[in-house]
């Protein structure tokens, strides 16, 4: 068996925090966020954008940003909200979700600027 490698993420270390699954890879660039966006479009789900100061990113409570953008099928429109939202909330945690309309869930979630700590 490989080894797995272990991430010392600890209460007492908020920088160390990891928040969902990308966290543990490195920070996407800005055209890694767009194929996700466009990624989000191409299965037909709905984008939507939440943010949350850093210490309050655990609990279920995250702030919508506007309302879920339905429909929406043009990639740099769901980033310029993106933008918008992060510089209304600089020091927060801005996450990109993508509502499956027929699942009724998410089918991605994933934080798309991590505020500071």
């Amino acid at each position: 068996m490989s080894q797995v490698q272990d991430y010392p993420s600890r209460l007492s270390d908020p920088t160390s925090r990891k928040a969902e699954t990308f966290s543990y890879l490195p920070k996407m660039t800005a055209d890694q966020i767009k194929a996700q966006v466009e990624y989000i479009i191409s299965k037909g789900w709905n984008p939507a954008i939440e943010h949350s100061e850093p210490e309050n990113a655990f609990s279920y409570y995250w702030y919508m940003w506007k309302l879920p953008m339905f429909g929406e099928t043009d990639a740099n429109v769901v980033l310029a909200e993106v933008d918008a939202c992060i510089k209304a909330n600089p020091n927060n945690h801005v996450r990109l979700i993508g509502y499956d309309n027929f699942a009724q869930s998410q089918g991605a979630n994933m934080l798309v600027k991590r505020g500071d700590m």
